[in-house]
């Protein structure tokens, strides 16, 4: 409560005579003057909230009491909904109320006791937590409804551990559940469920834990203050085990709460979310079972209607023996044309191949190629007579023409060659010398003479 300070000497004189409005107005002036601002922290009781929207409401302590008073324009700010029995810390100026001579407080501001701590060190951490990822859902992992043996971390004589029961007892009692007792409040809780969780992470395959629900039932921030600390926060985040956080009612919110995979508002509302509903499982299985029947009474009408059919096709065994006969002698027949047909065509081309036997055989081929090398022989005489004739003639026809040209022909007529001595023609005087020997060929001999007068002409 804010320091009193002394009153002004505010003495009225005894000869004065004062109504009650005054007085009350009075003591008034000097209550606001003298408390403007006080800050108290107490109990509520006697709280009433008429359809003004106006708070009316005693605070007390063990040994005394306060009137208060929160107007609507005040009470429109405070986060939480106040009742009867909770500790509170209120701010506002002490008054007096006119009409009945009430000490009053009234009130400005109000907070749950103790929270304002509790809840910086819960933004804190949250925020924390946040910057380091524990709140991502990418980390979260999936939680089913058809768990076979689910974990419980709460206390084994709190209303939400019963209440977990009764929810998978009546949605689905083929699940296992399997309870680790733990404080949920106090000095002690969060140890306890720190290591609960770290025992169920070891014993899950052993025992066969799916999941696990860690919660409790509703409270003060104080009451779930286990929950809001760090080493939860971080065994939560480090659990191998799918975890649902169930802690307080659906207002409440804990640090747990974020870091889970999956939060769900209440015990019951997380032993719903892992479990199914087995009445809804029967009524699937009377809708599969329906289903089922009537595909099974379609089949049987159509396999009926296929029998029937299949029957009035269904003739006399005679007649379809008779058929049958016709039918093998028609096939008799068209058996015996194909086989006259196909050995007519054997016949054909056995014929031709005799043929072409005959004309491809040894004997014929050589008396064909002896035809051939006569025809050969003739063709050759024939070319070889022509080639010796045209040889013939070209050789005369050259002879002529050598005859023509021939230095005997010109011997002949009375011309003659000299040679010196080195077989060399005589072309011109100039070559020749007197002694020189000479030899003249003439047309019938030699002549040897030797040069004795040269006349140049």
């Amino acid at each position: 409560m804010r320091e009193m300070f002394p009153p002004q000497n505010t003495a009225v004189p005894e000869t004065s005579v004062l109504t009650v409005s005054g007085l009350n107005r009075l003591a008034k002036s000097l209550l606001e003057g003298h408390f403007p601002s006080v800050t108290v922290e107490g109990e509520i009781s006697n709280l009433s909230r008429p359809s003004s929207g106006h708070w009316y409401f005693t605070l007390k302590d063990q040994s005394a009491q306060l009137r208060c008073a929160m107007f609507a324009g005040a009470n429109r700010r405070v986060r939480f909904s106040p009742d009867g029995g909770q500790q509170v810390t209120v701010r506002g100026r002490l008054s007096l109320y006119e009409g009945r001579g009430d000490y009053q407080l009234i009130v400005d501001f109000m907070t749950e006791a103790g929270a304002g701590a509790l809840q910086r060190a819960f933004e804190l951490l949250k925020a924390k937590l946040e910057d380091e990822g524990l709140f991502e859902a990418q980390r979260k992992k999936p939680l089913r409804d058809d768990y076979a043996h689910v974990g419980i971390i709460t206390s084994a004589t709190g209303a939400a551990v019963q209440d977990i029961i009764s929810v998978f007892g009546r949605r689905s009692p083929r699940t296992t559940l399997t309870l680790i007792p733990v404080s949920v409040q106090g000095s002690q809780a969060p140890a306890e469920i720190v290591e609960a969780i770290a025992r169920a992470n070891r014993l899950a395959a052993s025992l066969g834990i799916e999941a696990l629900i860690v919660g409790r039932g509703g409270g003060s921030i104080e009451d779930l203050q286990a929950f809001n600390e760090e080493s939860v926060a971080r065994a939560i985040a480090a659990s191998a085990l799918p975890i649902c956080s169930a802690v307080g009612h659906e207002t409440d919110f804990t640090i747990a709460d974020f870091v889970a995979d999956l939060r769900a508002p209440t015990p019951s509302a997380a032993a719903e979310q892992l479990s199914q509903n087995q009445e809804d499982q029967i009524q699937l299985f009377a809708a599969i079972e329906s289903q089922l029947l009537s595909r099974i009474q379609a089949r049987l009408q159509s396999d009926a209607k296929q029998v029937a059919w299949l029957a009035r096709r269904l003739k006399r065994p005679d007649r379809h023996l008779q058929e049958q006969a016709q039918h093998l002698d028609r096939l008799e027949t068209r058996a015996q044309r194909a086989w006259t047909s196909s050995q007519q065509r054997r016949g054909s081309a056995l014929s031709l191949l005799e043929s072409r036997l005959q004309a491809c055989a040894p004997s014929q081929r050589m008396t064909r190629l002896i035809l051939q090398l006569a025809d050969m022989q003739r063709r050759l005489g024939r070319g070889i007579g022509a080639s010796i004739a045209s040889k013939t003639n070209a050789l005369s026809q050259l002879g002529r023409s050598l005859d023509t040209v021939s230095p005997l022909n010109t011997l002949a007529r009375g011309y003659s060659l000299s040679y010196d001595a080195s077989g060399g023609l005589i072309r011109s005087v100039s070559t020749a010398e007197i002694g020189d020997k000479l030899e003249t060929r003439v047309s019938d001999g030699l002549i040897v003479s030797t040069i004795q007068t040269i006349a140049k002409a």
